[in-house]
Formats: structure tokens, sequence, C-alpha cells
């Protein structure tokens, strides 16, 4: 009996130090493992969001540029590229089918465009959609052959048609918001409801232009021939791409700063009630009005960016004031126009689209159903507001002043002075947004100044208070 009580508590403390030395193993273990992980910048580095990294600002040396084009309108569209494109900032290239004629191939060695790029051969690929063109294989395959054109130091593969407008400052400062190691596809879908019905409302259209994150594209790269061979059905080359990027588990990024323009006729309604974000891309200016009067496509372009070239971030930026002692509301436009209605408005009322504009086909399922809220102009012309339209813009120690002259007068029924307004001077600071400011965007405020008198009226623009509100007095 005594040796058994022996045996077993012989056999107790021999488990129980047992017991003892695993345990002590394992908080070792444990304690080591969480060094590990505590110290180990590898781990660090895959769970700290972009700010926590010490990158240089996003340039446009960060970014590469596919534009797609082909040998017929690459001669006539050219100017459009010129006007945006910064040679000694910018890489990229104009992919065309096929070498331009021997008379043109000086403008090959032209240095205020981007190089030209010519196509590979895509008659491998099958295109089966009845009513479109195998050209859609070759402009989605401009995406991989602009990563492997392999530039070094890249954030972004931005992407065009060569009728695409980019406004390169507002480019990289949208982009400034994310972060290009993460894979993102960024762009904006059509104007027209109808053409996001049929073709998706999370694609992104080329010719508004769009990016995706340099590690997404290089993944995209390496399978996307193999892919696009699932999709020989489909219409267009946004569509190949938006596919393929499906495939990858990746959405697009809605940036409403891009523009596709489905449009066609005044494009005013459209440039007055800009979106509270920069302007990045505007596109198919032959299909559309000079946005300026009595001026060609080009010069009113070229009179747009004289503008933007001093505030890129405020262009086309909406702000409505009131005015207490005529009841008037006044919404500007920045570099582009002001309109003066000639009674308050409430702002909801005027910040929706004035349906200045048509679809570019008229036969659709749901014309006139757009992508935004829209109001339709007063058909009495003189119930419209006066249009005063960007003239001139300086810089001095003051800000900047732009000017704008009437061009349109409402012939208003009241006996007040709008009738005698011929000029608007608006007055600002160079807008620079941070990043806070560009993810929580807030509409500025303005107020008419009290040198306004007779034919001039003078505004400023001006952050609003941290409680102001907008709104009828």
């Amino acid at each position: 009996m005594q040796f058994l009580q022996l045996f077993f508590k012989t056999q107790h403390s021999a488990s129980f130090k047992s017991v003892l030395i695993i345990t002590s193993s394992a908080c070792m273990l444990c304690f080591l493992v969480s060094m590990f992980f505590l110290h180990s910048p590898k781990l660090v580095h895959t769970y700290t969001s972009m700010q926590d990294h010490f990158y240089e600002p996003t340039s446009l040396h960060h970014i590469v540029f596919g534009i797609a084009s082909d040998k017929n309108s690459w001669p006539k569209r050219k100017d459009y590229v010129r006007l945006w494109w910064k040679p000694t900032q910018m890489r990229g290239c104009v992919f065309l089918e096929q070498s331009l004629p021997p008379e043109q191939q000086n403008e090959d060695k032209d240095t205020s465009l981007p190089p030209v790029c010519i196509s590979e051969d895509t008659s491998r690929f099958r295109y089966t959609y009845k009513w479109g063109y195998r050209s859609a294989i070759r402009i989605a395959r401009v995406v991989s052959e602009t990563v492997q054109l392999n530039h070094s130091n890249v954030r972004w593969y931005v992407f065009g048609e060569d009728d695409t407008v980019f406004f390169s400052e507002n480019l990289v400062k949208t982009l400034s918001k994310y972060d290009h190691e993460l894979w993102y596809y960024i762009g904006t879908n059509s104007e027209i409801y109808e053409q996001n019905r049929v073709f998706g409302f999370d694609m992104a259209f080329w010719g508004a232009g769009f990016a995706i994150s340099s590690s997404l594209a290089k993944v995209l790269a390496k399978f996307f021939d193999s892919c696009m061979e699932r999709y020989p059905h489909l219409y267009g080359s946004d569509s190949r791409i938006f596919s393929c990027l499906t495939e990858l588990g990746v959405g697009l990024t809605h940036e409403p700063g891009f523009h596709q323009i489905d449009l066609r006729g005044d494009m005013f309604g459209l440039l007055t009630s800009h979106p509270v974000t920069p302007l990045v891309s505007l596109h198919q200016f032959d299909d559309i009005d000079p946005i300026f009067p009595n001026m060609t496509t080009a010069k009113a372009l070229q009179h747009l960016f004289e503008a933007a070239e001093l505030d890129s971030q405020r262009i086309l930026q909406q702000t409505v004031c009131y005015d207490r002692w005529y009841s008037w509301t006044i919404s500007i436009s920045w570099g582009y126009a002001v309109q003066i209605f000639g009674n308050h408005v409430f702002l909801p009322d005027v910040l929706r689209v004035p349906v200045t504009f048509q679809q570019r086909k008229k036969e659709v399922t749901l014309a006139g159903v757009y992508s935004f809220n829209t109001r339709e102009l007063h058909p009495d012309p003189c119930r419209r507001p006066a249009i005063f339209f960007f003239r001139t813009v300086s810089s001095g120690r003051d800000g900047i002043e732009t000017v704008y002259e009437k061009s349109f007068d409402n012939c208003s029924y009241d006996a007040s002075s709008l009738k005698k307004l011929k000029e608007i001077r608006v007055l600002s600071h160079k807008l620079e947004l941070d990043l806070k400011q560009l993810r929580a965007p807030r509409r500025h405020c303005c107020e008419v100044l009290p040198s306004s008198a007779g034919q001039v009226m003078d505004i400023a623009i001006r952050e609003c208070k941290e409680e102001e509100l907008i709104h009828m007095h």
C-alpha cells in the first residue's frame, strides 16, 4: 500500500514538472513570436497606411500616359494633346495602328507632343460583335503595351483618347488621394443613363480618361491577352479592360472630375455645374459647340487654360452667393462664367445642371435621362439668368482677379439695375487643397463687395466659416 502511494506521488510530481516545463516553453514561444511581429519591418509595412509611408509627393514624373489614336485622327486631333502635354515632365506614347505617311513623318519628331508608338498586331484575336470595330482590341491593348514600355519609378498609368484633354495638375492632385501600392482602377462613367445601362455603371469610359495604379497594371498586363480571348463578343475597348479587372476582383473607384461628355451642342449647363472636386478631364470637342462664344473650339480651349494655368484647382468650381440689396442669386463657375438670377433661388435648385445640351445619340430608349440632377431652361428667355463669360485673369499681391463680361441679358422685367451691369470682377486666392480637403470637400462662399457700383460688380470668393450657411437672406 505504501509502495502504491509512493508510486502515485512520484508520478504526480513528474507530471507537474512536465506541465510546468511545457507551459514555460509555450509562454517563451509566444513572447518570441510577438516580438518578431512587433519588430518585423515587412509586416509593419504591410499593414501601415499610405500616410505612414515616407513617399515624396506624387508628381507628373510618376505617371505614364497611354493615348489611343490612329493615323487618320492623329493629324487632326494632336493639337488637343499639345494643349496639355508637358514634354519635360510627362512620359508615355500615342499609339497608332501603323506609321504615318511619309509627308507626316517629321511630326514624329515634334517635341511638343508625346512620341508615337506603333501598336502590335492583333489579328490573332477574335472579334464577334456584329456592329462594332476590330480596332477595339488594339485600343484595349494600349494598356498592356504601355506597361511593357518598362518605364521606371511609375506610380500610375493614365489612359485616354486623342481628344481627351487632361488638366494635369488636377490629375496629380486627384491621384494623390490614393495609395499607388494598392490596386486602384479610377475613372468615371457616362453622363447618359442609357449608355451606363448598356455598358455598365461601374465601367470607366475610355474617352473620359482613367487611371490604374502601377501595382495593378503590372498584374493586369501579365494575363490581359488570355483574358481578352474570353470576351470576343464585347463592343468596345473599355468593356474589355473592365471585364479583365473584374476577374481580378477590382471595381471602379468613381472620380467625378473625369468627364466622358457623351453629349452634343452647348456644354454651358454642364460646365457651370461642376461638382466640388478638381476638374481632371474633358472630351469629345469635335462634337460640341465651342465653350466660349465667338471663338473657335481650339481658341476657346486655350482661353479656359489661361485661367487654369493660374489656378488649376479652382477652374470651374461653382460658388453661389446672394445679394441682399437687389435679391439676386449669383452663381460663379470660376474661370468660365458667372450667372445672375434676377430673384432669389434656393441653392439646391441652382446646383442642378441646366439642360443646354442634347444626347449624342438621338434614338435612345430613355431619352433625356441623365446620370445627374437637371433643370430645364425657362421657356421665356427673359426669365433666364444673365450670363457673363470669362474675359481676363491676372495675379497680384492681393490674390487673383478674374473679369467676366456680359454675353446674355435676360431682359429682366424688374426695375433693378441688372440691365446696367456689364462687368463682374471676382477676387480670390489660389486654391491649394490638402489631403483632408480632397477627401472631404466643401464648397466655398462668396460675397458682393461694397465697391460694386453701376456697371461693375466686385465679388470675393473665400472659404466658408465653420458653421456658415449658403442661403437666401
